[in-house]
Protein backbone atom coordinates (compact mmCIF):
# COMPACT_ATOMS: atom_id res chain seq x y z
CA UNK A 1 0.00 0.00 0.00
CA UNK A 2 1.23 3.68 -0.89
CA UNK A 3 2.57 5.41 2.16
CA UNK A 4 3.00 9.12 0.20
CA UNK A 5 1.46 10.42 -2.35
CA UNK A 6 4.95 9.81 -4.38
CA UNK A 7 4.43 6.35 -3.59
CA UNK A 8 0.64 6.71 -4.71
CA UNK A 9 1.42 8.37 -7.90
CA UNK A 10 4.28 5.58 -9.25
CA UNK A 11 1.69 2.75 -8.25
CA UNK A 12 -0.98 4.16 -10.40
CA UNK A 13 1.79 5.31 -13.33
CA UNK A 14 2.95 1.23 -13.20
CA UNK A 15 -0.08 -0.09 -13.48
CA UNK A 16 -0.82 2.66 -16.69
CA UNK A 17 3.01 1.92 -18.08
CA UNK A 18 2.52 -1.90 -17.42
CA UNK A 19 -0.58 -1.66 -19.50
CA UNK A 20 -0.15 0.41 -22.31
CA UNK A 21 3.31 1.14 -22.46
CA UNK A 22 5.68 4.38 -21.27
CA UNK A 23 4.75 6.15 -24.35
CA UNK A 24 1.16 5.27 -24.19
CA UNK A 25 0.67 6.98 -21.27
CA UNK A 26 -0.03 11.11 -21.45
CA UNK A 27 0.65 13.46 -18.32
CA UNK A 28 -2.72 14.56 -18.51
CA UNK A 29 -3.67 11.05 -18.01
CA UNK A 30 -1.21 10.20 -15.83
CA UNK A 31 -2.46 13.56 -13.31
CA UNK A 32 -6.17 12.40 -13.85
CA UNK A 33 -5.58 8.66 -12.77
CA UNK A 34 -3.90 10.43 -9.68
CA UNK A 35 -6.87 12.39 -9.59
CA UNK A 36 -5.47 15.40 -10.11
CA UNK A 37 -4.70 17.64 -13.36
CA UNK A 38 -1.58 16.84 -15.66
CA UNK A 39 0.01 19.73 -14.20
CA UNK A 40 -0.51 19.29 -10.67
CA UNK A 41 1.76 16.35 -11.26
CA UNK A 42 4.80 18.00 -11.57
CA UNK A 43 4.40 18.98 -8.29
CA UNK A 44 5.43 15.70 -7.16
CA UNK A 45 7.37 14.90 -10.06
CA UNK A 46 9.90 17.63 -12.58
CA UNK A 47 8.74 15.52 -15.74
CA UNK A 48 6.89 11.91 -16.73
CA UNK A 49 10.64 10.87 -16.82
CA UNK A 50 11.46 11.48 -13.77
CA UNK A 51 8.53 9.02 -12.40
CA UNK A 52 9.38 6.49 -14.70
CA UNK A 53 13.16 7.24 -13.60
CA UNK A 54 12.17 7.08 -9.61
CA UNK A 55 9.95 4.29 -10.02
CA UNK A 56 13.22 1.49 -11.23
CA UNK A 57 15.89 3.24 -9.77
CA UNK A 58 13.50 2.63 -6.23
CA UNK A 59 12.60 -1.01 -7.36
CA UNK A 60 16.31 -1.91 -7.63
CA UNK A 61 17.00 0.22 -4.38
CA UNK A 62 14.30 -1.74 -2.57
CA UNK A 63 15.22 -5.59 -4.10
CA UNK A 64 19.11 -4.90 -2.84
CA UNK A 65 18.52 -3.29 0.68
CA UNK A 66 15.67 -6.02 1.65
CA UNK A 67 17.84 -8.79 0.20
CA UNK A 68 20.45 -8.16 1.91
CA UNK A 69 18.95 -7.73 5.07
CA UNK A 70 17.54 -10.82 4.31
CA UNK A 71 20.45 -12.83 3.85
CA UNK A 72 22.67 -11.44 6.82
CA UNK A 73 23.63 -13.47 9.35
CA UNK A 74 22.49 -16.95 7.21
CA UNK A 75 23.97 -19.98 6.02
CA UNK A 76 24.82 -19.81 2.35
CA UNK A 77 21.30 -22.55 0.88
CA UNK A 78 19.08 -20.29 3.87
CA UNK A 79 20.51 -17.02 2.59
CA UNK A 80 19.56 -18.17 -0.98
CA UNK A 81 15.98 -19.42 0.18
CA UNK A 82 15.59 -15.99 1.90
CA UNK A 83 16.44 -14.60 -1.09
CA UNK A 84 14.09 -16.14 -3.22
CA UNK A 85 11.05 -16.01 -0.94
CA UNK A 86 11.82 -12.34 -1.27
CA UNK A 87 12.16 -11.84 -4.76
CA UNK A 88 8.90 -14.06 -5.34
CA UNK A 89 7.13 -12.27 -3.06
CA UNK A 90 8.05 -9.04 -4.71
CA UNK A 91 7.19 -9.89 -8.36
CA UNK A 92 3.59 -11.56 -7.03
CA UNK A 93 2.87 -8.20 -5.39
CA UNK A 94 4.61 -5.80 -8.52
CA UNK A 95 4.31 -7.39 -11.57
CA UNK A 96 3.41 -3.94 -12.97
CA UNK A 97 6.76 -3.24 -12.08
CA UNK A 98 8.65 -6.03 -13.69
CA UNK A 99 6.49 -5.39 -17.05
CA UNK A 100 7.48 -1.70 -16.75
CA UNK A 101 11.24 -2.62 -16.21
CA UNK A 102 11.17 -5.27 -19.21
CA UNK A 103 9.18 -3.06 -21.62
CA UNK A 104 10.32 0.75 -20.79
CA UNK A 105 13.49 0.35 -20.38
CA UNK A 106 15.04 2.09 -22.97
CA UNK A 107 13.01 5.15 -22.08
CA UNK A 108 15.08 5.84 -18.91
CA UNK A 109 17.02 8.51 -18.93
CA UNK A 110 20.96 7.13 -19.32
CA UNK A 111 21.63 8.58 -15.45
CA UNK A 112 18.80 6.26 -13.90
CA UNK A 113 19.82 3.64 -16.49
CA UNK A 114 23.15 3.54 -15.12
CA UNK A 115 21.70 3.54 -11.32
CA UNK A 116 19.60 0.80 -11.98
CA UNK A 117 22.59 -1.06 -13.55
CA UNK A 118 24.68 -0.59 -11.02
CA UNK A 119 22.34 -1.69 -8.39
CA UNK A 120 20.88 -5.21 -10.64
CA UNK A 121 24.64 -5.67 -10.62
CA UNK A 122 25.01 -5.36 -6.57
CA UNK A 123 21.79 -7.61 -6.41
CA UNK A 124 22.89 -10.61 -8.97
CA UNK A 125 26.51 -10.00 -7.00
CA UNK A 126 24.64 -10.76 -3.24
CA UNK A 127 22.94 -13.96 -4.98
CA UNK A 128 26.44 -15.62 -6.65
CA UNK A 129 28.15 -14.93 -3.40
CA UNK A 130 25.77 -16.80 -1.86
CA UNK A 131 25.58 -19.58 -4.23
CA UNK A 132 29.15 -19.82 -4.39
CA UNK A 133 29.31 -20.18 -1.13
CA UNK A 134 26.77 -23.14 -1.46
CA UNK A 135 28.87 -24.80 -4.31
CA UNK A 136 32.14 -23.67 -3.96
CA UNK A 137 33.22 -25.49 -7.17
CA UNK A 138 30.88 -22.93 -9.27
CA UNK A 139 33.52 -20.25 -11.04
CA UNK A 140 31.63 -16.58 -10.72
CA UNK A 141 30.53 -16.27 -14.16
CA UNK A 142 28.46 -20.27 -13.82
CA UNK A 143 27.35 -18.34 -10.69
CA UNK A 144 26.12 -15.28 -12.56
CA UNK A 145 24.91 -17.24 -15.14
CA UNK A 146 22.37 -19.19 -12.92
CA UNK A 147 21.09 -16.33 -10.73
CA UNK A 148 20.42 -14.56 -14.05
CA UNK A 149 18.59 -17.79 -14.68
CA UNK A 150 16.65 -17.77 -11.92
CA UNK A 151 15.34 -13.92 -11.93
CA UNK A 152 14.18 -15.30 -15.82
CA UNK A 153 12.13 -17.68 -13.71
CA UNK A 154 11.20 -15.09 -11.12
CA UNK A 155 10.33 -12.13 -13.21
CA UNK A 156 8.48 -14.48 -15.75
CA UNK A 157 5.34 -13.77 -12.88
CA UNK A 158 3.43 -10.78 -15.27
CA UNK A 159 2.89 -13.51 -18.05
CA UNK A 160 3.19 -17.06 -15.66
CA UNK A 161 1.20 -16.61 -12.59
CA UNK A 162 -1.43 -18.74 -14.32
CA UNK A 163 -2.52 -20.29 -10.62
CA UNK A 164 -3.36 -18.61 -7.31
CA UNK A 165 -0.88 -16.56 -5.61
CA UNK A 166 0.23 -19.38 -2.79
CA UNK A 167 -0.04 -21.91 -5.52
CA UNK A 168 2.08 -19.86 -7.93
CA UNK A 169 4.53 -18.88 -5.18
CA UNK A 170 4.96 -22.45 -4.04
CA UNK A 171 5.94 -23.51 -7.80
CA UNK A 172 8.03 -20.59 -8.50
CA UNK A 173 9.84 -21.30 -5.14
CA UNK A 174 10.14 -25.29 -5.67
CA UNK A 175 11.66 -24.28 -9.29
CA UNK A 176 13.95 -21.78 -8.23
CA UNK A 177 16.01 -23.31 -5.84
CA UNK A 178 16.02 -26.15 -7.82
CA UNK A 179 17.74 -24.44 -10.63
CA UNK A 180 20.39 -23.01 -8.01
CA UNK A 181 20.58 -26.57 -6.71
CA UNK A 182 19.40 -25.51 -3.34
CA UNK A 183 17.90 -28.01 -0.69
CA UNK A 184 15.92 -26.29 2.15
Amino acid sequence: MASTRRDEILEIAATLFARRGYHGVSVAELGKACGMSGPALYKHFASKEAVLAEMLVGTSEELLRVGRSRARDLAPGAALAALVDWHIDFALRHRALIVVQDRDWSSLPDEAREQVRSLQRKYVELWAKQLRLAHPVLKPVAARARVHAAFGLLNSTPHSALLPDDAMRDTLREMALRALDIRP
